[in-house]
């Protein structure tokens, strides 16, 4: 199949979960055989058989591999670059579609919204499918998307750098939304499109990279300002944000980890001062003051919702 006939380009980026990897790609098998469609994985450097095992199951998906890890953003630059779909749509290796022909909802979200960059998912959490699916949520414009359930419009991308992959993990998605809205593009929730992220989020809290989480989390929110925000509201921003964290988890839990977790993200941040000014982008004041009245992106489904 020419390039030029594909339309729609799947991307996963994984990294040591083959079984989880599997299930999504029995999940969305119907979509991997559709002729205007591409698959592209990047396996980040796994050593539980992933690249191998999927060269053979699946020879028809585009493989990447990357010789040690080097990061989920790191990979999903890669991703964006190896595939040449109109329509680029991350999702995480344990999450699936559940709603039927989601590709012809998506064109047609897209045709209908010239402005709109990427549409994000709703999300269900949970190890099995929701009950049901119906929903009274509506599309609008927002201010993120989520990582692992979304569609990029590649000429959007095109207009915009590459994600930071020295960020490793978190805020990817945010730097991509601003980066957007300053070329006047729109990021999109679009409850149309249903995704079941097989996750137990109760057992996250706590596990072994949970310290690791906090810290990339907190530290993705302060470059970002350092990156975006006008100069005349950063100071406030700075210390407001590290004054909450202290205040409701250092204090308020009498945390010995929390406080850990922010003064390594801190540290993050004063190691990286260079890398925020060449990199930065600020809003306007105007800009800003519009942005920030944008809802946040819904990240998280309810069935009464």
């Amino acid at each position: 199949m020419g390039s030029n006939q594909i339309k729609f380009s799947i991307l996963i980026t994984t990294k040591n979960r083959l079984e989880d990897l599997l299930y999504t790609l029995s999940k969305i098998k119907y979509l991997l055989e559709r002729e205007d469609t591409e698959c592209v994985i990047c396996d980040d450097g796994s050593d539980d058989q992933t690249y191998q095992t999927i060269k053979a199951t699946f020879p028809e998906i585009k493989l990447l591999k990357n010789k040690v890890s080097k990061g989920l953003i790191y990979s999903r630059n890669r991703l964006m670059k190896a595939s040449v779909g109109d329509y680029a749509i991350s999702i995480d290796d344990d999450l699936h579609f559940i709603t039927s022909n989601p590709f012809e909802r998506i064109e047609v979200f897209f045709q209908k919204h010239p402005k709109c960059a990427v549409q994000s998912f709703r999300i269900f959490w949970d190890k099995n499918e929701p009950e049901r699916t119906a929903t009274t949520q509506t599309s609008e414009i927002v201010n993120g998307y989520a990582g692992g359930a979304h569609v990029f419009r590649r000429t959007a991308w095109k207009e915009i750098p590459d994600y930071p992959d020295w960020f490793v993990f978190y805020g990817e998605e945010n730097f991509a939304s601003q980066q957007l809205y300053k070329k006047g593009w729109e990021v999109h929730y679009v409850p149309e499109i249903l995704v079941n992220h097989r996750v137990d989020l109760k057992n996250r809290i706590g596990g072994t990279d949970y310290r690791l989480r906090q810290r990339r989390a907190l530290r993705a929110g302060w470059y970002l300002y350092f990156m975006f925000c006008p100069w005349q509201f950063l100071p406030k921003k700075v210390v407001y944000t590290l004054w909450m964290q202290v205040k409701t988890k250092v204090i308020a839990y009498r945390s010995f980890f929390f406080f850990t977790v922010v003064l390594q993200a801190l540290w993050d941040v004063f190691i990286n001062l260079p890398r925020l000014m060449r990199g930065s982008n600020r809003f306007t004041i105007e800009e800003y003051e519009e942005f920030i009245k944008l809802p946040a992106v819904k990240l998280y489904w309810k069935l009464d919702e």
